[in-house]
């Protein structure tokens, strides 16, 4: 076992720069990412529809705790929250391809998209909240979003971090346990780093051990993959671990049905695929935001996202 790890590993450094996702030679992403950017001239509106300050219908708010939640009917009739999902936050390299741009965001970019989402009156909030609100109908701050960052990397802690913060914004960090404290051409958090991002209000949630597909997992797999990762990133963190993030964000009925055995309560995939009718918590809608995107394509392409209606 330990010679196979060492192996994986040794194969796994090559391709985790990539980030989560495949795209096609144009630069648009593949069936497990969302469509293509429309150009500036095609945008809309910015202002997406946002949840109002006041509670929707539903039941009380301290029943999560109690188990009552609202049934996968309702929850899939709330409108969905916007979530984006970044990877590495730094500038391109020569020897970056035009594909593997696309999950990594210039710093200004990263700064213009989450400049507009600021001025346009978005408040950022996390997981606990998001949960609160597709099970009970809790109230969220107006025009809610959420910011979450696969794979951690060092520049989004370095990098990301500073700015979001500057602008009132908190987010979701999903760890690779296989990758802390990794040093080399794309170096990783470290145990304080991911630490201290908790302690400064962002959340630590699952990527598995090493980014494995979970459609492809056996019963061993997931003590490996979900289970062990789990333990590691609460004993980091000090806290208990109850979101999850999908390798390439692909996902299956019997992924949410693995997480739901282990009191996962959300789980995020990626793209305009439709969530899990009966497990909607673990399927919960992503966007990679894009390097390429310009605030105005970044606002129409949420807006032509999320809660569209699932046939």
């Amino acid at each position: 076992m330990i010679l196979f790890r060492t192996l994986l590993l040794t194969a796994l450094a090559a391709t985790l720069t990539i980030g989560c996702n495949s795209t096609n030679k144009s630069g648009a992403t593949d069936t497990a990412t969302t469509s293509a950017a429309k150009t500036d001239s095609e945008t809309r509106d910015p202002d997406l529809k946002g949840t109002e300050k006041t509670a929707l219908p539903g039941t009380d708010p301290a029943e999560v705790s109690a188990g009552k939640i609202a049934d996968a009917a309702t929850i899939l009739a709330r409108p969905e929250v916007p979530i984006l999902c970044y990877h590495q936050v730094r500038e391109w390299r020569a020897s970056d391809s035009k594909s593997a741009r696309d999950y990594i965001c210039p710093t200004s970019v990263f700064k213009a998209q989450l400049q507009i989402m600021a001025d346009s009156g978005y408040h950022s909030i996390l997981p606990d909240q998001l949960y609160a609100y597709l099970t009970t109908g809790a109230a969220l701050p107006a025009k809610p979003f959420m910011i979450t960052f696969d794979d951690e990397p060092l520049d989004q802690y370095e990098t990301g971090t500073p700015i979001l913060e500057k602008l009132g914004f908190k987010a979701s960090y999903y760890v690779m346990t296989v990758a802390i404290g990794r040093r080399g051409k794309t170096p990783y958090m470290d145990k304080t780093q991911i630490k201290d991002l908790v302690d400064r209000g962002h959340n630590v949630g699952c990527h598995t051990w090493d980014h494995h597909n979970v459609k492809k997992y056996t019963a061993e797999d997931w003590k490996t993959q979900l289970d062990e990762p789990t333990e590691k990133i609460a004993a980091i963190t000090g806290k208990p671990v109850t979101d999850f993030a999908y390798p390439f964000g692909l996902w299956n009925h019997e992924a949410t049905v693995e997480l739901k055995k282990r009191n996962y309560k959300l789980a995020y995939q990626l793209a305009e695929r439709k969530r899990d009718p009966e497990n909607p918590l673990l399927s919960v809608r992503r966007i990679i935001a894009s390097g390429y995107w310009s605030p105005k394509t970044l606002m129409s392409n949420l807006k032509g996202t999320f809660n569209k209606r699932e046939s």
